[in-house]
């Protein structure tokens, strides 16, 4: 089967149909191609082979019916009628033989020896010539008539006079054969004034098993269509005949000359339907796209972008400036071969639409800013004016703006380098103080909190919901969004998994294998699970069964589902968005734990990434660390997520505050709802973190908490206070103080007075105890939903606090929204 795209080969000629443009067509083709599809060049006959996987076809499942069918499995329709009166099962039916088997064959010749004519049909056996005298003038038995010693045998009339048609001619007086003959009675019966010429080259050919006629086509549309067949095998596109034969009989019907400026969408108008609009849409892009180059796009307003390796298009029209067009259009050129990944064409696009609003803010000059001499500071200042305007009436984002004022500065200045104000050049005489200084650009926006991380309750719904992702999409997009929650890898990190993508590392563990395409670092390798490794493991074999003949180098763990024979297409991100979007918008409502709905627009698949990050930046993992893990370039990118952790740990605290306490237990900040920076900071500086709370002792703080002059009996010391988060501390301290006091009252190996010095002191126990009724009893004073969020704040501090205080570690943490998959 074909493999990858055909390049050119030659220049190609001159536009308009003429002969030496249909032969440069041909020599895009390869031989070998049209051997491997069954096209006849001399006939103009395409005969796919039955086993051909884009374009194979099924006869019908009945063992001696010939008759050509839809799809595999499938009885043609005269079998179909017979199935439904018999009262057997498929498998039994299909072992009958056909009773009407005869009428099946093809066109043979009269029966009469040495007629060269073909018959009318199979019942009768013979040419109209000798049919009309064995039936009308003889009026004898088929067997009878054979036998005569004076029958003449009569010579072929040629072929059928219809374009299209294959078949001998029938009939004398139209000279076509005898089925075109049935349709022109018909026809002339209802349109007496029938151009018979016209009808004659329009006419579609006669069906005959699976083959497809390109006959009465133009040279130069037989090889487009050709090239644009071996260019869909290239891609695996499924191309079935019955689709090619609605597609060449609309050519034929439209006397189309060459298919280089049919518009496939106008075509729908004008008679094609919608399943054959998908090829011809897919055949006349590629016999355009054979014709360009990044020399015939550069004139152009609008480039299509695959000349230049990526997809999509860029349209400049956009840009009414002259010389800021031909400025726009010299960086895309240069760029272009610069950028890579999936989205290097949408960045470019979008790079060049922030500067059509450069050129909009121009427009408004006198002049209309077409000249670049003209332009000063000023002009960059009312650009500016206009971006805050549009920022402040809703119109962009603050993102925007700034990507808009970035991209137009670095643009400016970059062409500045590359000399396009020299004389000659487009940017000539554009003054040096027409450019961007560095407090035009905006501050960067920090990220919304909301709308970046899933909340872990979220999280556990849509988890326990991934069965259902199936039922309305193939079982690849599961194992994507699966994957893309236990990893945090970018979709398309994820889409374009290799098939051999688990490794492992030096201690034997399982290891993921990717390739970072946005940074351009392959074979890049992310810690895994047993169980994300064992999901893996699973997928591999299911991909090995479905495509067992093509190479592992080859294959993809997520193969497309559509165009992809031989699974070394990988699933696109669009569509793993798409059925992200599809599974999440069928779910119920998503509720948060305060009962309220979650906003399912803030689930889609990036989100698992900022939500795999986030909760490792919770859990107290070092930036460095979780930098590695995400394989960002600079820790900067990593630190946002630790921005949202102080943001929640801010709230946290300040929820934990209302429930401090002393050592008597007395209440602190009763009235408090908020720590105000200055406190926050003070306690920060003033503060030492001990076993159950916080020190405030001068000599203790200034050592670090090392120096306490009551040997850290924190609770007979005014300066001691804790919070209800250090609850379970304080009550694990309690339960060490009675364990120590009977173990040493129990002792007699020990002197008096060392067991008097280790004995707990009875204040001590009393004062704990009395700690614990107080924090207790404020906590259970409490609304439900106010003890909800202080429990919520509580695990957060003592999450962060773990962190901070170099707990020991683990490999990638398993998610805990997924409980029921082992560690």
């Amino acid at each position: 089967m074909t493999s990858g795209l055909v390049s050119l080969v030659a220049p190609a000629p001159a536009s308009g149909p003429t002969e030496g443009h249909a032969e440069w067509f041909w020599s895009l083709i390869r031989p070998e191609f049209l051997a491997e599809i069954g096209f006849d060049r001399d006939l103009k006959i395409l005969r796919p082979p039955a086993e051909h996987p884009l374009l194979g076809w099924s006869s019908c499942k009945v063992v001696d019916c010939n008759v050509v069918v839809l799809s595999r499995g499938m009885f043609c329709s005269s079998c179909n009628r017979r199935r439904r009166e018999a009262a057997i099962s498929d498998a039994d039916f299909a072992m009958l033989p056909r009773p009407d088997s005869r009428r099946r064959r093809f066109v043979q010749n009269c029966l009469v020896p040495q007629c060269e004519r073909p018959w009318i049909d199979a019942p009768r056996s013979l040419c109209s010539s000798h049919y009309y005298q064995q039936s009308m003038v003889l009026k004898c038995s088929l067997e009878e008539f054979l036998t005569r010693a004076d029958l003449t045998p009569l010579p072929s009339l040629g072929p059928c006079s219809v374009a299209a048609c294959t078949r001998q001619a029938g009939v004398l007086k139209s000279m076509v054969c005898h089925a075109h003959n049935c349709r022109l009675v018909d026809d002339r019966r209802a349109n007496p004034d029938l151009d018979i010429d016209l009808w004659k080259a329009t006419q579609t050919p006669i069906p005959e098993g699976a083959e497809v006629s390109f006959r009465g086509l133009p040279e130069l549309v037989v090889a487009q269509l050709i090239y644009g067949i071996q260019q869909r095998c290239a891609d695996g596109a499924l191309t079935t005949h019955h689709r090619l034969r609605n597609l060449t009989s609309w050519l034929r019907r439209q006397q189309v000359s060459s298919l280089e400026h049919i518009d496939p969408l106008q075509a729908v108008t004008n008679g094609i339907d919608r399943l054959t609009r998908g090829p011809l849409t897919t055949i006349t892009t590629s016999v355009r796209r054979a014709r360009l180059t990044p020399e015939t796009e550069y004139p152009k307003d609008c480039w299509d972008l695959t000349v230049f390796g990526h997809t999509g298009t860029i349209d400049f029209s956009g840009i009414s400036q002259p010389w800021l067009k031909e400025t726009v259009k010299r960086w895309a050129r240069h760029t272009a071969p610069q950028v890579r990944g999936d989205k290097a064409g949408a960045n470019l696009r979008k790079q060049v639409n922030d500067l059509g609003m450069l050129s909009q803010s121009l427009r408004a000059r006198t002049d209309r800013g077409d000249e670049p001499q003209e332009l000063g500071r000023e002009d960059i200042e009312n650009f500016l004016n206009r971006m805050s305007h549009l920022q402040a009436t809703g119109q962009i984002s603050a993102y925007q703006r700034r990507g808009v004022i970035y991209t137009t500065g670095h643009i400016i200045k970059r062409m500045r380098s590359l000399g396009l104000t020299r004389a000659g050049e487009p940017m000539h005489g554009l003054p040096d103080h027409f450019s961007m200084l560095r407090g035009d650009l905006p501050t960067k926006p920090e990220p919304d909190e909301a709308g970046q991380d899933l909340p872990a309750e979220v999280m556990r719904q849509l988890c326990a919901e991934l069965h259902r992702i199936e039922e309305r999409s193939e079982p690849e997009s599961r194992i994507g969004i699966e994957l893309l929650i236990d990893t945090g890898r970018r979709p398309d990190e994820i889409c374009e998994l290799p098939f051999d993508c688990l490794g492992q590392d030096g201690e034997g563990k399982p290891v993921l294998i990717y390739n970072n395409s946005k940074k351009n670092r392959p074979r890049r390798e992310l810690p895994l699970h047993e169980s994300t490794a064992e999901l893996i493991r699973t997928q591999q074999r299911t991909v090995r069964a479905r495509f067992p003949n093509t190479p592992a180098r080859e294959l993809k763990l997520l193969p497309s589902p559509v165009r992809n024979p031989r699974g070394t297409k990988a699933i696109t991100e669009s569509a793993l968005s798409g059925n992200t979007r599809i599974w999440v918008n069928a779910l119920p409502d998503i509720t948060l734990d305060d009962g309220t709905v979650f906003d399912k627009a803030k689930i889609f698949p990036y989100a698992f990434r900022h939500t795999y990050a986030q909760r490792h930046a919770d859990a107290g993992v070092p930036v460095d660390v979780l930098s590695k893990l995400l394989d960002h370039d600079t820790l900067e990118a990593t630190r946002g997520y630790y921005r949202v952790k102080e943001k929640r740990l801010r709230q946290a605290v300040d929820k934990v505050t209302r429930l401090q306490f002393d050592r008597h237990g007395n209440r602190t900040w009763q009235q408090a709802r908020a720590l105000l920076d200055a406190e926050r900071n003070r306690r920060s500086v003033g503060e030492v973190a001990v076993a159950f709370g916080r020190c405030s002792e001068p000599t203790n703080v200034s050592a670090g908490g090392g120096q306490c002059p009551l040997r850290f009996r924190c609770l007979g010391c005014d300066h001691f206070s804790t919070d209800v988060s250090y609850l379970p501390e304080i009550r694990s301290y309690l339960d060490d103080l009675l364990r120590t006091r009977e173990r040493l009252s129990a002792m007699t190996s020990a002197d008096e007075w060392a067991k008097r010095e280790a004995m707990p002191s009875d204040e001590e126990i009393d004062r704990v105890r009395r700690l614990i009724r107080r924090v207790t009893e404020d906590l259970g004073s409490l609304t439900e939903q106010e003890r909800g969020e202080i429990e919520e704040a509580v695990a957060t501090v003592r999450k962060t606090r773990q962190g901070f205080l170099g707990m020991p570690k683990i490999r990638q943490p398993l998610p805990d929204v997924r409980p029921e998959r082992p560690a």
